[in-house]
């Protein structure tokens, strides 16, 4: 039922567990299928400071996922994504850069993958309401 990639990112998944003081973190849950999919953000401030805030770069990214071998195996790829891009890049990613990343998701998995990009944009979101700036309108 998956691929090889899939199965390398649940066996041995990316940026797996907390960063302490984070400075967003969103979850993001799925009352069907009973996944919950928690991510810690750590933005550099030195990228973006007197300038746009999307501008400034997600030094780390870190995730807890309970739930499926897609949920997993998304949620480290989404890390894996956006670590060291702009918030306004890391804000663009997409179901196709996750299914273009790890290969084909079956139709039924395709959720994992939106939950795993809303738990992103929440996050980012968090991080400019806290420096007060406007939330993200991007909703792909």
């Amino acid at each position: 039922m998956y691929n090889e990639k899939i199965m390398e990112h649940f066996v041995n998944p990316k940026n797996l567990g907390k960063i302490k003081n984070p400075d967003a973190q969103a979850i993001v849950g799925n009352p069907q299928c009973g996944d919950i999919f928690s991510l810690y953000l750590k933005i550099d401030p030195s990228i973006g400071s007197g300038q746009d805030i999307m501008e400034s770069k997600i030094a780390d990214i870190k995730f807890e996922t309970l739930g499926c071998v897609a949920a997993i195996s998304v949620s480290s790829m989404v890390t894996e994504i956006a670590k060291g891009k702009t918030l306004a890049q890391a804000e663009k990613i997409d179901f196709q850069d996750i299914n273009k990343e790890l290969g084909f998701l079956p139709p039924v998995k395709v959720h994992c993958a939106q939950m795993a990009i809303r738990a992103l944009r929440k996050a980012i979101e968090e991080y400019l309401v806290r420096n007060n700036k406007t939330q993200i309108t991007n909703d792909k």
